[in-house]
């Protein structure tokens, strides 16, 4: 099975002016994104917290942690952003993908919209 990847254009919500575009690998086992701490921190961005994540090997890592506006595809989301390494190849997590009701085709390795975002469980009253 193949990788696939989207151009992703970070933001500080704070500064839309201040943005950063990057080649960002769709990961739907993350959750949240993840970009290179040195480009964030180009574009204002400081930690706001840290979180404990779980990696594929089953360690625990605790990294530090903001939010952004998330760009790709036409469509934005504000999101939790992790800071990584110099070197890390940056992530697009499924929370951002979810919540603008795009999904990955394992069959063609291709993102693809929803006819609607999901909104299961809400009860609509008249």
């Amino acid at each position: 099975m193949g990788a696939t990847h989207v151009t992703v254009t970070i933001r500080n919500p704070a500064d839309l002016e201040q943005a950063w575009e990057g080649l960002f690998l769709v990961d739907t086992g993350a959750t949240d994104s993840l970009v290179p701490r040195q480009h964030l921190e180009a574009i204002g961005l400081k930690p706001r917290g840290q979180r404990v994540y779980e990696l594929a090997d089953g360690s625990e890592l605790r990294m530090d942690v903001t939010v952004g506006q998330i760009e790709f595809m036409g469509e934005f989301v504000g999101g939790t952003i992790i800071f990584g390494d110099e070197n890390a190849e940056p992530l697009l997590g499924v929370t951002a993908l979810e919540s603008v009701g795009i999904e990955v085709d394992p069959r063609n390795q291709r993102l693809k919209r929803l006819p609607a975002v999901r909104l299961k469980g809400m009860k609509i009253t008249a």
